[in-house]
This record gives C-alpha cells, sequence and structure tokens, in this order.
C-alpha cells in the first residue's frame, strides 16, 4: 500500500512534538514535520506561501495538519498584527495551497473564539464571540480556511492543552509546587484539559477514517473541573504535599487578555461522527505525570 504524504508544520510545539510520537512506526503515512527551524525537522515559514507552494508540490502532500499558531494569549494583546499573520493570514496560505493541489486539511483552533459567558458545553452550532486578539486571530484563520476549502477542511477545536514539552499549565504548576509554600489558584474559570497526545491520536482518527468528514468539531478530554481543581490534582498525582493551594477569584490576578470564564466544549459531533471514545481528563493526567516524573525527576 501507497504510503500517504502529510505535512505537519509546528513541530516544536507541543502538539507537533506528540504528532511526531504518534506517527512514529505508522508505515501508513510518509510524515514531513516542519517549523521554523530545529532537529530533525524541514525549516519552513508558513507566512511564505512561495515557500508553502514548493514543499507541497514537491512533495505531492495529500493533508496538511496545522499545529502552528501564535499561542502567547496575553502577548497577543500588545501584538495583534503579529498573532493576525500567524493565526489567520498563515492559515489563509496554506488552505490556498491545499486547494490548489487538491490536498486536505486538518487545523487546530481554540476555546477562546467563544465568550466564555455561557453554562453548557459549546456545541460547533453556538455563535462565536471572541473577547481576544488571540480570540480574534484564530476565528479569523478558521474563517479563512473554510472561505478557501470547505469541506475538505477540518477543524479541531481545543482547551487547556499540555504536554511533557515545551510551557504548559502542568508543568508550571509542577515546578511551582515543588519551589513554593503556598499557591492560589482561580476556580472561578472552569473548562476541560486536553492532553496533546489524545489530541493527536484524534488528528490520526480523522485523517484515517474510511471517508472524509469535513467541517468543525470540538475535542478535549472528558470532564468538567477548575484550574484550582486542576492544580490540587497535579499536585495529588506528583507526591507534592508541601504546597498549600488555595482557590480565588480571577480578578485577583488581572491579566491583558480576558480568559473565558467557561470554556467546556461539546464533544458529541467528533465521537458520533468517528465512532470513538474520549479519554477522561485525570486518566490521561496520570499518565503525563507519570512520563514527567520519569524522565524529568
Amino acid at each position: 500500500m501507497d504510503q500517504i504524504n502529510i505535512l505537519i508544520t509546528g513541530a516544536n510545539g507541543q502538539l507537533g512534538h506528540e504528532m511526531r510520537n504518534v506517527l512514529s512506526g505508522d508505515r501508513r503515512y510518509n510524515a514531513i514535520f516542519t517549523d521554523v527551524a530545529g532537529d530533525n525537522i524541514v525549516s519552513l515559514d508558513i507566512t511564505d506561501e512561495a515557500a508553502v507552494e514548493h514543499l507541497v508540490a514537491d512533495q505531492r502532500i495529500a493533508v496538511i495538519v496545522n499545529c502552528a499558531a501564535y499561542t502567547a494569549v496575553d502577548a497577543a494583546e500588545d501584538n495583534e498584527p503579529l498573532a493576525a499573520r500567524l493565526n489567520g493570514d498563515a492559515v489563509g496560505i496554506l488552505a490556498r495551497v491545499a486547494h490548489r493541489h487538491g490536498a486536505r486539511m486538518v487545523h487546530v483552533s481554540t476555546d477562546y473564539v467563544f465568550d466564555g459567558q455561557g453554562c453548557i458545553p459549546y456545541t460547533e452550532a453556538m455563535p462565536t464571540n471572541p473577547q481576544s486578539a488571540y480570540g480574534r486571530t484564530k476565528l479569523d484563520g478558521e474563517r479563512q480556511l473554510l472561505d478557501t476549502m470547505g469541506d475538505d477542511a477540518v477543524i479541531l477545536r481545543t482547551a487547556w492543552l499540555y504536554s511533557p514539552y515545551g510551557k504548559n499549565f502542568v508543568k508550571t504548576m509542577l515546578m511551582l509546587g515543588k519551589d513554593k509554600p503556598a499557591l492560589k489558584v482561580v476556580f472561578d474559570q472552569v473548562g476541560s484539559p486536553t492532553c496533546a497526545r489524545d489530541l493527536a491520536r484524534a488528528i490520526v482518527t480523522v485523517i484515517s477514517a474510511d471517508e472524509w468528514h469535513g467541517g468543525i468539531y470540538h475535542f478535549s478530554n472528558e470532564g468538567v473541573i477548575s484550574w484550582y481543581d486542576f492544580t490540587k490534582a497535579i499536585h495529588r498525582l506528583a507526591g507534592i504535599t508541601t504546597c498549600d493551594v488555595q482557590p480565588c477569584h480571577s480578578d485577583e490576578f488581572p491579566a491583558k487578555a480576558h480568559r473565558p470564564a467557561y470554556s467546556v466544549l461539546d464533544k458529541t459531533k467528533y465521537k458520533t461522527t468517528f465512532g470513538v471514545t474520549v479519554p477522561y481528563w485525570l486518566d490521561s493526567l496520570k499518565d503525563t505525570i507519570d512520563q514527567l516524573l520519569t524522565y524529568n525527576p
């Protein structure tokens, strides 16, 4: 059986690393991993349409998986043009090139496209209303992609992403829990954490399905918690007992970017379409903590 050529952008990020892990040894795919620079990956500037065009044509890419993004949520408030270039215009470039070459595309988006004022899990059909530069630019990327590719595109919105790689909430709370005698963590923002490896597996599920199912889907781990409860679980699983974690309100930690108070995503469409179950957040967190403790004692 001929291998399918797939292009993965943002290979140095959390999700990109997990895509490399999940696809390792999968002989169905010839994966070309790209980022701006790095070891064992192809250098690619996704804001350079000519460069993207050359790579897609040269490698005969059948599917583009876009894991690249400007994710510095607070910094985006001061750098919205840059965030717009990476989260919006670059997605449009990838979409145009994919469309010209008859390729399909999977793009990762965010819960920040919603205003976070809801009280029931957000479905894909609910109206978007981003309240931050990050959310606005990610929504623009969604629109550019769908306007160009329609049903040849899949958008996976996710939330609260973490992994053993890069900077994320889990690793930060582990570090602070070991270094500080006490912490305050907000309890009035709730959502569903997402293990990057589970999201990578979800992407592979999309591209390996018997038929293509274009459209917008939501994916996170199962369950609902606050950042405070998440921190307590992180410390418990890591055996951290010397840090007193206390709940606090969001206004005690003012930030430049508005954070959604409620960002639970309804995954029914994804689970029904692809016939899969989604791991519970605590089980996936335990696996990640075990991995971090094993390789980063």
